[in-house]
């Protein structure tokens, strides 16, 4: 864990169950024992996604009384993306505390946004378990609610964004299609394929169809920025 203990990540929480933060910060690759069955920490992950949303959609009810649910779920999505819980973890320097092979760490996988935030969703699960939903509460709120006040409008979505830039270039829609699906069925990850009408191609995983189609129309995105 490069050197550094569980207990030093700022998380605002004392654990009465130490062993339900070790396992949280434990990547499958250095899973030992009883922990290997569960895949490291990728039941809590699961657990984690949950509470997660739980908390930040009522954040968003409360805040954003007279808004309509569509505006609403523009800035869930934002809010509980891959890219954002990295981004967090990140800010709390969660990837020097993740235990994982040497081979994983020296492959940079300790800077990996995928595993970052499956591993910042498990910590939120550890937070809820050990202390219930007020602890896990707090944090979400001390790290997510900044991020509302960076744009008082609701953030549009990469697909949107991709479909009205193409057609501001004339171009027709593009094509998502799903060419793979992988991991247990509690947590699957997705891949899609996205073409434009001119034939670039990207790929992108999620947990979910809709959240690779997102990443995928993302890069696609970034793709066309950097040309």
């Amino acid at each position: 864990m490069a050197g550094n203990e569980p207990s030093v990540l700022p998380l605002g929480y004392d654990f009465a169950q130490p062993d339900l933060l070790r396992i949280a910060l434990t990547h499958r690759s250095a899973a030992k024992g009883k922990d290997t069955l569960s895949g490291g920490n990728e039941r809590l992950e699961f657990l984690g996604d949950r509470v997660l949303g739980l908390v930040v959609a009522e954040i968003l009810y409360r805040r954003f009384g007279r808004e309509r649910e569509g505006a609403m779920a523009k800035r869930f999505v934002a809010l509980v993306r891959r890219e954002t819980l990295a981004r967090i973890a990140v800010q709390i320097g969660l990837g020097d505390h993740i235990q994982m092979a040497k081979g994983e760490r020296a492959s940079g996988a300790d800077a990996n946004p995928a595993i970052l935030s499956d591993c910042m969703e498990a910590v939120i699960a550890a937070l809820y378990l050990d202390g219930g939903l007020e602890p896990a509460r707090q944090f979400i709120e001390r790290l997510w609610l900044p991020l509302l006040d960076e744009d008082p409008k609701p953030p549009q979505d990469a697909k949107t964004r991709l479909q009205e830039w193409l057609q501001g270039q004339g171009k027709a829609l593009p094509q998502y299609e799903m060419v793979g699906r992988e991991g247990p069925a509690h947590a699957p990850v997705f891949t899609i394929e996205l073409t434009t009408s001119d034939g670039i191609q990207v790929r992108a995983e999620g947990k979910s169809k809709r959240e690779a189609e997102q990443i995928a129309a993302q890069l696609m995105l970034d793709k066309s920025n950097n040309e």
